[in-house]
């Protein structure tokens, strides 16, 4: 089985698909990887790439092409178009969608980049989940707010790391049965 992990920047995708990988030993493609050795690929800074990204969609389309290819039962897949993009492809996955409240998230983000300006960095979550959802609606007709492709939806505010990927092990288990 192909286990999608996905929610917006903050909620806990790579926390979780890097727990629940090491857990039950699948392995991890992770979008935000496969992003950052593409703008290694073409020798640039992530925030040049991802300007880049931004007046380029062929760069999204490639990322997206990316992951879908490499996709094979026993990986898990955490991005935020992963449940979307395997929902579309042929290829059958257990797909989790991780919310939380945008407070949460930012609080988390300013944790993991050590960012002391929260103000500036809501603003710029804010612009970039914008941005990001006029693309993916411009590229593939997606809309983010749609969370009903999702197998199981948690909520990483209400859960731990480890009790989310509990909740996902046996959410595929019973899949599976």
């Amino acid at each position: 089985m192909i286990i999608t992990v996905s929610g917006l920047p903050g909620s806990g995708t790579t926390t979780a698909s890097e727990l629940l990988s090491e857990e039950t030993g699948m392995e991890l493609l992770s979008s935000g990887e496969v992003f950052r050795k593409m703008a290694m690929e073409k020798e640039m800074s992530l925030e040049e790439f991802s300007e880049l990204a931004e007046k380029n969609e062929e760069i999204d389309k490639k990322l997206d092409q990316r992951m879908v290819e490499r996709a094979k039962k026993g990986m898990i897949l955490e991005g935020r178009l992963t449940g979307h993009l395997l929902e579309r492809s042929e290829k059958e996955a257990f797909k989790v969608w991780l919310e939380a409240p945008l407070e949460l998230r930012i609080e988390r983000i300013a944790d993991r980049e050590e960012v002391k300006e929260k103000k500036a960095l809501k603003r710029r979550v804010i612009k970039r989940e914008k941005s990001e959802n006029k693309r993916y609606k411009e590229y593939y007709d997606i809309d983010l707010d749609d969370i009903s492709i999702y197998d199981m939806i948690i909520d990483s505010e209400k859960n731990s790391p480890e009790s989310i990927v509990r909740k996902i092990i046996e959410g595929a288990r019973d899949e599976i049965c």
